[in-house]
């Protein structure tokens, strides 16, 4: 059984077609590549991280469509909100959604934490604007994903602590875990405070896929996992 990440899927089954072009050739069919690289990888028993950008929809009930397609892809599912989620909603009325419509091989991450096999998988969207004091709208949005990744890693920290075998805690989010206010790096060292090693990313298209932060950060391995970086292809997280 093995663990797997794939972030921006960027599915609009439901909603009105959003062309993706404007990020390049490469996303032409990429629904269907999106399909058949996942049915070729992933098994039933795998579990794949999808770290934001996981449907155009603007409600949460037109995003149906979406993630009765995840769903009906192999292995078990975990889902982290990005930027362009805007059907998303309160835990609670999403979870009673996935109910309702027997979506039970997607969970979401949002202030919590899972155990996936001898690893915890925590994370959060995170920010990613670098303002400075004056600029209090950026500001509250960062004090506030840094507060969600807390929660998040402070869920994960008791289960490590409740496993015969302390596992490693592996970090997902939607933006790179490298914007700072005023030089700090809030995200990085909470990261390391939690004894994290690293962290795979998504939300970076195009051009940005060549300059994107990769490697060590303030001892923290990082890995850019667009959809489009990866070639629409699942990554298997090593363990």
């Amino acid at each position: 059984m093995a663990i797997y990440v794939l972030a921006d899927l960027h599915l609009s089954f439901g909603a009105e077609d959003k062309p993706m072009d404007i990020f390049g050739g490469g996303w032409v069919g990429y629904m269907d590549r999106i399909r058949e690289n996942w049915e070729n990888t992933v098994g039933q028993e795998d579990t794949v991280v999808i770290p934001g950008d996981i449907s155009w929809a603007m409600k949460l009930e037109d995003s149906l469509e979406d993630l009765k397609f995840i769903h009906g892809l192999p292995g078990n599912k975990i889902i982290i909100r990005g930027n362009h989620d805007y059907w998303w909603d309160t835990v609670a009325k999403m979870q009673r959604f996935l109910d309702e419509n027997e979506l039970d091989s997607i969970k979401i991450l949002y202030n919590n934490a899972f155990v996936v096999e001898d690893c915890i998988v925590c994370g959060s969207r995170l920010w990613d604007s670098v303002g400075t004091s004056s600029d209090q709208t950026d500001r509250k949005a960062y004090a506030r994903e840094v507060g969600r990744l807390r929660l998040s890693l402070e869920k994960g920290r008791a289960l490590q602590e409740s496993m015969p075998n302390s596992g490693e805690i592996i970090a997902f989010s939607h933006f790179p875990p490298t914007a700072t206010y005023d030089g700090q790096h809030q995200m990085l060292q909470l990261l390391r405070e939690y004894g994290v090693n690293r962290c795979y990313y998504g939300h970076i298209h195009g051009p940005g896929i060549s300059v994107a932060p990769r490697g060590d950060a303030m001892g923290v391995d990082l890995m850019l996992v667009s959809a489009d970086a990866l070639g629409f292809m699942p990554h298997r997280v090593d363990r």
